[in-house]
């Protein structure tokens, strides 16, 4: 058996799965399909020498196709899928795949379809993967192009939508009244009001577009951002993202900046800065003011 060969048994083997995995993602068996179908063109142009674990190097690329099918599902205005579309699950003739009987254990009916359907497209992502199939946040965040912990709370976003729950008030509250400091603190001046909102370890990261603009790519530890943000941010509103506390640049009322907060035990754990456009016009976004 050649390479090629060899690929393409392997790549049947975890068929399966990957069929799944999209079906979860797109909510559409022939996406689902034409998904699953790009990510063995990829696996047949690739070198995989390296590759330790296919299946889950597979399941990664498969999760990157739709993914990207998503966004562009997005940016032409489709209609939502039919929630009325079967499972894609087949059983084999002696009904004893151990793989199928899994993925019976989490299938996916119509109803969650047509919540999955309401989610941005990075949410869906990070909870299909980790809810459903268990990747771990690190993996979901290369494949989002964010750090775990921005993962982690995309998954959790999408969890309360799906189960319908919302955070309590005052969780959600605190969460405002934090940021709202840390906004106040910035454009007053004030570097302890600011280290006192700043976990120990916090990090700020910058998105690509952000960079350009001339943002740190990365920084650690409180003193660092507090630095940062020391004196500016003058021109930041608050907002809503995703359901979440934060703040936005937006010139015009145009976001051109947001402002990502991770807060945990009443401290920032995190701040992401996202700036570029396609992103921007994925997340669900209310301008507060000031």
């Amino acid at each position: 058996m050649d390479e090629r060969d060899w690929l393409a048994a392997r790549f049947e083997e975890n068929r399966t799965h990957l069929r799944a995995v999209a079906f979860r993602m797109l909510g559409s068996m022939s996406e689902a399909e034409d998904a699953v179908q790009e990510s063995w063109l990829r696996l047949s142009r690739s070198d995989t020498s390296d590759v330790e674990n296919l299946g889950g190097w597979l399941t990664t690329v498969v999760a990157r196709v739709s993914l990207d099918m998503l966004r562009s599902r997005k940016s032409r205005r489709e209609d939502p899928l039919d929630p009325n579309l079967p499972e894609p699950i087949v059983s084999p003739a002696d009904g004893t795949d151990p793989e199928h009987e899994a993925l019976l254990a989490d299938s996916v009916g119509p109803a969650l379809l047509v919540v999955l359907d309401t989610l941005p497209p990075a949410e869906r992502l990070a909870f299909v993967l980790h809810d459903l199939f268990a990747v771990p946040f690190d993996e979901i965040a290369d494949i989002v192009g964010r750090s775990p912990a921005a993962a982690r709370q995309l998954a959790s976003r999408a969890r309360r939508r799906v189960q319908g729950v919302t955070p309590p008030d005052g969780d959600r509250t605190r969460q405002r009244e934090v940021v709202d400091a840390f906004l106040a603190a910035s454009r007053g001046g004030d570097f302890d009001a600011l280290l006192a909102l700043l976990d120990p370890d916090v990090v700020l990261r910058a998105d690509s577009a952000a960079v350009i603009a001339g943002a740190a790519g990365e920084l650690v530890g409180a003193a660092a951002v507090a630095e940062t943000f020391f004196g500016r941010a003058r021109t930041a509103q608050s907002a809503v993202i995703d359901g979440a506390a934060g703040l936005v640049w937006a010139p015009g009322g145009q976001p051109r900046v947001v402002f990502g907060f991770t807060i945990e035990n009443g401290k920032i754990v995190e701040i992401e800065l996202l700036a570029d456009p396609a992103r921007l016009g994925e997340l669900d976004l209310v301008v507060l003011g000031d």
